[in-house]
């Protein structure tokens, strides 16, 4: 399974979105061993993931997320959501 995910810094006020095959490790990542952008929102907190059966499905979606620029519709979609809100993937 791949994943695309929103993470949110309380710290920036902001929403980062990414992909990756391993939620638990690229959470680690940000929180531990970044740089760059999430260096400086550290805590980040799992907000909402999405599992999809092949990389480039969770690339696209990621790219789709990141083309709405736009806080409001990606709370909305995390307020929506029930796949797997803030809960890592087993």
């Amino acid at each position: 399974m791949f994943y695309t995910y929103i993470l949110y810094s309380g710290v920036l006020g902001k929403y980062y979105i990414g992909s990756t095959k391993d939620i638990a490790n690229r959470l680690e990542w940000h929180n531990v061993k970044g740089h760059g952008f999430t260096s400086r929102g550290r805590p980040w907190v799992l907000e909402y993931f999405e599992a999809y059966e092949t990389r480039e499905e969770a690339k696209q979606r990621e790219e789709q997320l990141k083309r709405w620029k736009n806080s409001k519709r990606i709370r909305s979609l995390i307020g929506k959501g029930t796949r797997g809100r803030g809960v890592l993937p087993t």
